[in-house]
């Protein structure tokens, strides 16, 4: 497996712990509406990080093969980040706005834990 494949990897198992533990979050605190926000933005972070993994690879693989390359899609993710937003905002009893935003970001906290993490080990 490539060194990329091998990151790809390392971030998507970090993000999938840290939705179970928004999940245990807002299953067994008295804040479900902080951990169900963080939940819902870190669900559209994966998404996006998702999105981006893929489409990197895409690039590189354009690019070795000398064909004209594509975007990285950053309207998608937008629009990924504006519909968890949209989604809190109509209901603003089960999700906290700002932990939506928090959590949107958590994608790119995972990227540089794991760079971190990578550059020490290495």
């Amino acid at each position: 497996m490539s060194q990329y494949q091998n990151m790809i990897a390392r971030e998507r198992k970090m993000m999938f712990y840290l939705l179970a533990i928004w999940v245990l979050g807002a299953g067994f605190t008295p804040y479900p509406q902080i951990f169900l926000g963080l939940l819902l933005g870190s669900i559209a972070s994966f998404y996006n990080l998702y999105l981006l993994q893929r489409k990197i690879n895409d690039f590189a693989e354009a690019v070795e093969k000398k064909q004209s390359t594509k975007g990285l899609g950053t309207i998608s993710r937008f629009a990924a980040a504006a519909l968890a937003i949209i989604i809190a905002l109509q209901f603003e009893n089960y999700f906290h706005i700002i932990a939506v935003l928090i959590g949107i970001m958590t994608s790119y906290l995972v990227i540089m834990i794991d760079l971190v993490i990578f550059k020490i080990r290495d």
